[in-house]
């Protein structure tokens, strides 16, 4: 008696899980491309700045000094420029990570909106000839 209903809810848990797996992995892999960009853009951000503070330390004079001002504005309107260059890849990788597991859930909801469709169907069938064959 139950075992339909057992067999349904098993598949449904199933494919409930694939799912899980498949969105688990798209946000794991884009965690990681979003960490190994951030990352490259620090380690670069961090170069440049060690770079001119050694520019920096070598000042010995006043001319130095004046000319040295030119450079860390320099470096940081390029740590600005790659801070906000990361920031919108990141975004737009995000964005199409979350697109994808739209795609996902929709397919999952499309899926288990037929297989209910189609036992709703089934079942009205099934009534339909047991109260024909009760009639006659």
């Amino acid at each position: 008696m139950y075992q339909p209903f057992n067999e349904q809810f098993a598949a449904a848990t199933r494919q409930f899980a694939e799912t899980a797996a498949q969105v688990n992995r798209l946000a794991l892999d884009n965690a990681e491309a979003v960490f190994g960009l951030q990352l490259a853009a620090i380690e670069e951000r961090v170069n440049a700045t060690f770079a001119f503070l050694g520019e920096a330390a070598e000042v010995r004079d006043f001319d130095s000094a004046k000319s040295l001002l030119p450079k860390g504005v320099q470096v940081a309107r390029e740590n600005l420029e790659r801070s906000v260059s990361t920031g919108q890849e990141v975004f737009g990788r995000s964005l199409k990570t979350h697109g994808a597991i739209t795609e996902l859930a929709k397919a999952q909801f499309e899926s288990a909106a037929k297989g209910v469709q189609t036992s709703v169907q089934t079942s009205v069938d099934n009534t339909l000839k047991a109260a024909g064959k009760a009639a006659k």
